[in-house]
């Protein structure tokens, strides 16, 4: 992980967002983000919305997330349908028509790229572009097959296989891709995070010198940041659970780790390397025979109310993926973690990290 003693606001230009699980869930704003956002602004970090998510158009993105508290116009925002839509310009004349499996925003998108959307396999589409709808139904995915089958261009605006919502995961624009791949036995090319298309796409719109990408999924937003030679920060707002950020292969291992989004707007300390483990602040992981053991400096302990220790819960967790990536890397199963004092306990709990 890096290290900065200053607010990632001084170290990058633009901050691109992912929406769903780091911005709001459904249309129901993540606590703290608007705030946070609104100061991430006034240090001069310029922000761009970018999702993964195909079903709505930048315009209403933009009311919704103005709506929720966290004022944008419909140029901060990005979605997987531009990516598509410029993907499937870069190969097709002015004009030609594209089969949409999918909303607004992918209409949008194409015609803004000077391609015809089209509904009918009959149109004799050059390509398929399939973006998530909530209302997607067996017709069109039928008109999908059959065009697909007559030789078009399938292409995906992302294959996530959930979305995030207040009552947890739903199934995303992949798992609806997988049924139409079940069935046609074809391959999609998928043009949304991880592929570097979107993050390119987003780079470029926003102008960004020092972008930073901010997400809750390992292998979408991280992986694409990696792939985008962009730094990341991972939020725990959404997908990623902590036991999935121990587990990460070296693609998905995000340059910063914060609860949420506030972490823009904090220094965020050095891990480094102690005997047998490592240590954030005042937090130590290390392994011990069969054990990886977490302990956390008594004079932190004692120092401030348990309340005011939420550096040590994240640093809990810079501490902890450290040490797991190392033995994982070493080519060794990562030991189940235990707790050395009783706020390690408590923190370890917080997180569902008892084992």
């Amino acid at each position: 992980m890096l290290s900065s003693q200053r607010p990632l606001t001084e170290l990058y230009d633009v901050a691109l967002l992912d929406l769903d699980g780091v911005v709001y869930l459904g249309e129901r704003v993540i606590d703290h983000v608007p705030d946070a956002l609104a100061s991430a602004r006034e240090q001069g970090m310029r922000l761009a919305f970018v999702t993964n998510n195909a079903s709505r158009t930048p315009a209403q993105v933009a009311e919704l997330l103005t709506r929720l508290g966290v004022p944008a116009a419909s140029t901060d925002v990005i979605t997987s349908s531009h990516a598509a839509a410029h993907y499937l310009a870069d190969r097709f004349p002015s004009g030609a028509a594209v089969l949409v499996l999918g909303t607004t925003g992918l209409i949008d998108a194409l015609t803004e790229r000077g391609l015809r959307p089209v509904f009918s396999a009959d149109d004799n589409p050059v390509a398929v572009v399939q973006g998530y709808s909530p209302t997607m139904d067996w017709a069109a995915l039928a008109e999908g097959m059959v065009a697909i089958r007559n030789g078009a261009l399938w292409v995906a605006t992302n294959l996530d296989p959930t979305v995030p919502s207040p009552r947890g995961p739903l199934p995303g624009n992949g798992s609806l891709v997988a049924a139409l791949r079940h069935a046609s036995g074809q391959e999609p090319v998928a043009t949304g995070k991880p592929d570097p298309t979107m993050h390119a796409e987003s780079v470029q719109r926003s102008k960004a010198r020092q972008p930073l990408v901010v997400g809750d999924r390992l292998d979408t937003d991280i992986e694409g940041a990696r792939r985008a030679d962009c730094a990341s920060l991972l939020v725990l707002t959404g997908v990623t659970r902590p036991l999935d950020l121990l587990a990460a292969e070296p693609v998905h291992r995000p340059d910063y780790v914060a609860a949420d989004v506030r972490g823009l707007l904090e220094s965020h300390p050095d891990v480094h390397a102690v005997g047998g483990g490592f240590r954030c602040g005042a937090v130590t992981a290390v392994e011990t025979g069969s054990m990886l053991r977490v302990s956390i400096a008594e004079k932190a302990q004692g120092t401030k109310a348990d309340s005011d220790l939420t550096d040590e819960r994240v640093n809990l967790l810079r501490a902890l993926a450290q040490a797991a990536w190392a033995i994982a890397d070493a080519g060794r199963r990562r030991a189940p973690i235990e707790a050395a004092d009783d706020r390690a306990a408590q923190l370890l709990k917080a997180w569902d990290l008892v084992e």
